[in-house]
């Protein structure tokens, strides 16, 4: 699961970096603006996605979370994750996955156990965390669902399951070349250092 994360300057540059290799140097503007930060579901974050459906990357401002409509009362489900082993197959995700794949870039991720204490995961090795995404597009703009799988090792003690992650030589490969979704869809995400902090807050 993943349901908040923080992005910083180091984000930013990084971000930067893959646009500039991309030559697309316009795009990350208004991704620098917002940072630092907390994000949360619903929230407008810095997303890595095709230009064009071409081979080359861009940065662009997407809305966390598909929303599914539902009764007057309810107002409608928002679903910020979706599960790598099944969104294939799923109606909601199946053609996202086919053809808007997306990477969301963080510093790290924040995940809570039964008792509220919170987590951070984060990589020593490497300033930028690269979850696997998928997007939709809504009247109001593009939406972004962070790709989830089984826990590793290192995320174990605290959920069942974290955000897909991708090495930076897999960015451009996971965005642009759908031979090698099925892949990535299996693959499991390297160890990850967790700083425990409390705060006795709920998720939302």
């Amino acid at each position: 699961m993943c349901g908040r994360y923080y992005v910083d300057d180091d984000t930013a540059k990084e971000i930067e970096k893959l646009v500039r290799q991309a030559e697309e140097k316009s795009s990350a503007s208004q991704a620098l603006k917002l940072l630092p930060t907390d994000i949360h579901p619903t929230q407008t974050a810095p997303v890595l996605a095709a230009v064009d459906k071409g081979s080359r990357i861009c940065c662009r401002m997407q809305r966390w979370g598909f929303l599914v409509p539902g009764g007057k009362k309810t107002g409608g489900k928002l679903i910020f994750n979706a599960r790598s082993e099944t969104a294939a197959e799923q109606r909601m995700f199946f053609e996202a996955v086919a053809c808007r794949r997306a990477v969301i870039p963080a510093t790290w991720f924040y995940e809570w156990n039964r008792n509220k204490e919170k987590n951070i995961f984060y990589r020593k090795e490497k300033k930028v965390l690269f979850m696997a995404g998928i997007y939709n597009l809504y009247p109001d703009g593009e939406h972004f669902v962070i790709l989830t799988t089984r826990a590793n090792e290192s995320m174990e003690p605290v959920h069942s399951r974290m955000p897909l992650l991708l090495e930076e030589e897999e960015i451009l490969p996971w965005i642009v070349q759908p031979d090698l979704t099925q892949d990535f869809l299996r693959k499991i995400p390297n160890r990850l250092e967790r700083r425990f902090e409390y705060e006795q807050i709920s998720l939302f």
